[in-house]
């Protein structure tokens, strides 16, 4: 099972570690104590939240910014066939779906609640800007 560090979750959900904190001791967030009494967050808990909040309204057309080609986050679903999977990752509030062989997704032993990142090269990139400046 996968664990993040308190710093590590704050980056991945777009919160501050104070936020994480919160949750945590709220019971939103499953956390467990090391013997050092360092606070690690559990992976599948972490993919649970962030598919959460990303259920939020999306805001209007963003000014003055393009998405970049590396996502970072956290594996929140797998579907495997005899020969295809389907990996979904939460970076934030973005979604990014992958379908790859079910060789290339045993051999990375992808699961929900896993870090990754989702290296993206595309032949059509939409920038946006609104209307009012």
């Amino acid at each position: 099972m996968a664990e993040f560090k308190m710093g590590q979750a704050a980056d991945l959900l777009g919160v501050s570690v104070d936020t994480v904190r919160r949750w945590a001791e709220a019971g939103r967030l499953r956390t467990r104590r090391t013997s050092g009494g360092q606070r690690l967050v559990d992976g599948a808990a972490l993919a649970k939240l962030s598919l959460q909040l990303a259920q939020r309204p999306e805001p209007g057309t963003i000014a003055g910014q393009s998405a970049r080609n590396r996502f970072t986050g956290v594996v929140t679903r797998v579907v495997k066939d005899k020969v295809t999977a389907q990996v979904e990752i939460q970076a934030g509030p973005h979604r990014v779906v992958s379908l790859m062989t079910r060789e290339a997704a045993d051999e990375l032993a992808l699961a929900p609640g896993m870090l990754a990142v989702a290296a993206v090269k595309a032949t059509n990139v939409v920038v946006e800007l609104p209307a009012e400046r």
